[in-house]
């Protein structure tokens, strides 16, 4: 008999288990969700401050750094919907879980890293964003390992807009990686460091976008993860043009 109950109260303990797991992440869908559903709300609001006039993007940094004061920037990728303003906070923890509006939000924003100063100074200049699942943020950043996207020079120029200016940059390296701080860094203490920094980073890419890198230039890396987060893809590109 007491072995009977013995059993019944292991069968209930573990039901009670199961019971508590799928509404611990049911809830966590949940909440994954609202959140995506507010930052589609924020982005709608930011639009307004972005115009396009005769192919040219323009963006009132004023209103953008109104609401929040940590705007530096404006990114563009090509067959892609990387189409955000960027921001930069004290560190790179804080926008992983806070959206443009400074409102915890697990799906994060878009983030230059802390260490970056976005005032044309900087060797390899670094983009953050989640892969959210749903197409926002740099979930779609994945297609650069696609060869479709390879394929189409028009994607191998990407756009970033600065209150300095709008700076185009060429892709030269595509690929995914472990996690790791090498291809992060952002400091060097010569243009021959950089050179060998980037000459790594160009053997790397999946494929061969036939561009020249070197100590003098200047590049933009942009980096999300895959899945689970067990991995990252990463795009490398070296600055091209300025336009003031």
């Amino acid at each position: 008999m007491r072995v009977v109950r013995l059993r019944l109260w292991v069968i209930i303990v573990l039901a009670l288990l199961f019971l508590s797991g799928i509404i611990y992440y049911a809830s966590k869908v949940i909440i994954w969700y609202q959140h995506v559903n507010e930052n589609q709300e924020v982005i709608k609001e930011i639009k307004k401050n972005i115009k396009v006039k005769e192919e040219k993007v323009e963006i009132d940094f004023d209103a953008l750094k109104a609401i929040n004061p940590d705007t530096v920037g404006y990114i563009k990728v090509n067959h892609t919907n990387i189409d955000y303003i960027v921001v930069k906070g004290n560190n790179n923890n804080y926008y992983l879980n806070h959206n443009f509006e400074k409102k915890w939000n697990v799906a994060g924003w878009v983030f230059g890293d802390y260490r970056n100063h976005f005032d044309e100074t900087d060797k390899n200049l670094i983009i953050y964003g989640h892969n959210t699942k749903d197409g926002s943020m740099f979930d779609s950043l994945i297609n650069v390992l696609e060869k479709d996207w390879y394929k189409n020079p028009e994607n191998h120029i990407i756009t970033l807009i600065t209150e300095m200016g709008t700076y185009q940059y060429q892709v030269f390296s595509t690929y995914s990686i472990i996690p790791e701080e090498y291809y992060i860094t952002t400091y060097f203490s010569s243009d021959d460091q950089f050179e060998k920094f980037v000459k790594e980073l160009k053997t790397r890419s999946i494929y061969d976008y036939e561009v020249e890198v070197s100590g003098e230039d200047q590049i933009l890396t942009l980096s999300s993860c895959i899945g689970e987060g067990y991995k990252r893809v990463v795009l490398h590109a070296k600055l091209i043009e300025k336009e003031e």
